[in-house]
């Protein structure tokens, strides 16, 4: 009975370190306190284009970033050749309303991004495309900002953890969530419909989960 507050106090430690370790960590896909994104209704189901280091097959490939399958999700971390373009992977199919969740991790120096709406499949930028940033050392727009329309707060920072996003788009609105907290809600009109995209330009990026569902 001496050692019982010891052996209490153990535990407890050990119950803290386990709980705060979670806390850094998103919830499963079928556990997440989803808001406005309603699961199970008789809408389009889900699609899902990433999962773990599953599909790479879901894209067509474009610049020269590194792309792989490894560690459980699908990343890059450098370009291939001395090219200053960004490397790309565009989605097969085309979307004009939909839902997306993905779940990804960055490092400090990772510059990426999730293109929406591509209206240019040959040359993939913000000249005809949405982008939503991920990159923490933007002097602009931060992490979780739609380019061109809408910056995010400063406060939305994406590296060294695994982050989930939600982007909608319905119409000419568009939001984009970050790890539950909202970070863009804007209306713009200039780009209509088009396949999805991941970019990347520097640092390491990876990607364990892309699911969409049409609206």
């Amino acid at each position: 009975m001496k050692n019982f507050p010891a052996v209490t106090a153990g535990l407890l430690v050990a119950a803290f370190a386990f709980f705060g370790c979670a806390g850094n960590a998103p919830l499963p896909f079928n556990q997440q306190p989803w808001g406005n994104l309603p699961i199970g209704s008789d809408k389009e189901p889900w699609v899902t284009l990433i999962d773990g280091e599953k599909g790479l097959e879901n894209f067509t490939r474009l610049g020269d970033a590194n792309w792989l399958a490894m560690h459980g999700a699908i990343q890059a971390d450098r370009k291939n050749g001395s090219s200053t373009e960004a490397g790309i992977l565009l989605s097969k199919q085309s979307y004009t309303d939909f839902h997306i969740y993905t779940e990804f991790w960055s490092d400090d120096d990772a510059n990426s991004g999730i293109y929406i709406r591509v209206m240019n499949q040959k040359v993939v930028n913000t000249k005809a495309a949405y982008e939503v940033q991920i990159w923490d050392k933007s002097p602009t727009m931060a992490t979780a900002s739609l380019m061109p329309p809408a910056k995010a707060a400063p406060s939305f920072k994406a590296a060294g953890r695994w982050n989930t996003m939600e982007i909608t788009a319905k119409g000419p609105r568009m939001t984009v969530t970050m790890n539950g907290d909202l970070a863009v809600d804007v209306n713009d009109t200039q780009f209509s419909s088009g396949p999805i995209a991941l970019q990347y330009n520097s640092g390491i990026v990876k990607f364990r989960k892309l699911m969409i569902r049409p609206l």
